[in-house]
């Protein structure tokens, strides 16, 4: 597993000992173009369990690989650094782009909005690779709005689990109001022209 500091994190078993998953406000995460409605809450497990019930998954609708999972905090927290595991053959999201503490994004916004940060993805069928945070940007995170815009060339985009590693801070967040989203009848009433420039992989 890939960190910021040089010490073995099998040893230290520090993505364990940094999880947020228990900050996590799991009833009030969303996610958009899931197949299953309420499929993303099964992705978010301790670092442990990560690789428990892969046959649950968050899945994108055949033929539409793209995927907005928006996650709110129960407290303010700092992410240092965020691992996916998506499925076999194809269907892992080859992209990722986050934005903070911005509610309701939708597709047309993910697409016109700068993001915070942007990576280029590898299948990471293990989950032992971390993709790090420009960490003084994830400060006093409320919530994370996570786009996936494309997978590795599958009709559908799968992944079995979203880690976030990183510290909360002692502000309690306010209760979240429950999102509606516009669904879209045609998944390609969604897509717009884009260009993603800019990412940078972490090794």
């Amino acid at each position: 597993m890939s960190c910021t500091h040089d010490h073995s994190c099998e040893d230290h078993d520090c993505a364990a000992d940094w999880s947020l998953y228990k900050h996590i406000n799991i009833d009030k995460v969303i996610a958009l173009n899931e197949s299953i409605a309420g499929s993303v809450k099964s992705v978010f497990k301790p670092w442990d369990r990560r690789l428990d019930n892969l046959e649950g998954c968050l899945e994108s609708n055949e033929g539409d690989p793209e995927l907005i999972v928006f996650i709110p905090f129960t407290s303010d927290v700092k992410i240092k650094s965020i691992s996916i595991i998506g499925g076999a053959g194809g269907t892992s999201p080859s992209k990722m782009r986050a934005f903070i503490n911005r509610d309701g994004i939708d597709f047309s916004d993910a697409h016109n909005m700068q993001p915070i940060q942007d990576w280029e993805l590898v299948e990471n069928l293990q989950g032992m690779l971390e993709y790090q945070t420009r960490y003084s940007r994830f400060q006093s995170v409320g919530s994370l709005t996570m786009h996936f815009p494309e997978n590795f060339g599958a009709d559908v985009t799968q992944m079995h689990y979203i880690g976030l590693r990183g510290e909360a801070t002692q502000m309690k967040r306010d209760a979240v109001t429950n999102i509606v989203y516009e669904l879209y009848p045609n998944p390609s009433e969604h897509k717009t022209p884009s260009e993603f420039g800019g990412f940078s992989h972490v090794e």
